[in-house]
């Protein structure tokens, strides 16, 4: 049975500017994001990874190449398949412009149903991140491997293999640097783990406790 760990890239600036980075390039994790990658290459530092696959995009490269510090003899490899939506004419724009379009209804409620201007279909997506899975396993039948990619794409293979419709997809929170754990052998799936963020809850409360000491002082 191979496993494979589904992880999220770490937290970078570029969300705060309110727009759809999509696959934009110089989008890097800040000093947060770095933060929780460490903490997610630390915890993954006894596991027996035989690879480590990334979408080919800064945050998330930088988000595996923290877990692969810890496999030094572990390869890293770019994986096209599992890099972000190709959003199309939407990539780079407001989201507050983006929300008033109608197709945004669309993709929000029947992603089934969606296709992005000049980008993918969301059954595209959908397909292209379960049969990169599949390949994967049948590359390596008993082994345990990491999948460093995006929200949506994490969210889209869990309700794959959950059984669950493409357009209740939505419902599934995946958090940054979470880890959710899928097994695949020859015929059911198991799904181990969803949104795991275990690892970051002590850098949530040294920020805590940092924000106190600055509303005391």
């Amino acid at each position: 049975m191979t496993t494979i760990l589904l992880i999220r890239h770490a937290v970078n600036d570029f969300v705060k500017t309110g727009k759809l980075a999509g696959r934009m390039a110089g989008v890097h994790l800040n000093d947060e994001g770095l933060a929780q990658a460490e903490a997610l290459g630390e915890r993954l530092a006894g596991a027996p990874l035989r690879c480590i696959y990334a979408s080919p995009i800064e945050r998330t490269m930088e988000t595996a190449a923290a877990i692969a510090k810890h496999h030094p003899t572990v390869s890293l490899q770019k994986h096209p398949e599992i890099t972000e939506v190709e959003y199309g004419d939407w990539q780079g724009k407001a989201i507050s412009e983006l929300a008033q379009r109608k197709m945004w209804g669309v993709v929000q409620e029947y992603p089934s149903r969606a296709r992005f201007p000049n980008g993918e279909t969301m059954r595209g997506v959908q397909a292209r991140i379960v049969d990169a899975i599949e390949a994967l396993r049948r590359q390596h039948p008993d082994q345990m491997i990491a999948l460093v990619l995006h929200a949506d794409l994490i969210k889209m293979a869990l309700a794959h293999f959950l059984g669950m419709h493409l357009d209740v997809f939505q419902r599934i929170v995946i958090s940054p640097a979470s880890i959710s754990t899928l097994r695949l052998s020859h015929s059911r799936p198991f799904i181990i783990g969803m949104n795991d963020v275990a690892h970051l809850l002590p850098l949530a409360k040294a920020r805590q406790e940092k924000d106190a000491a600055r509303s005391a002082e």
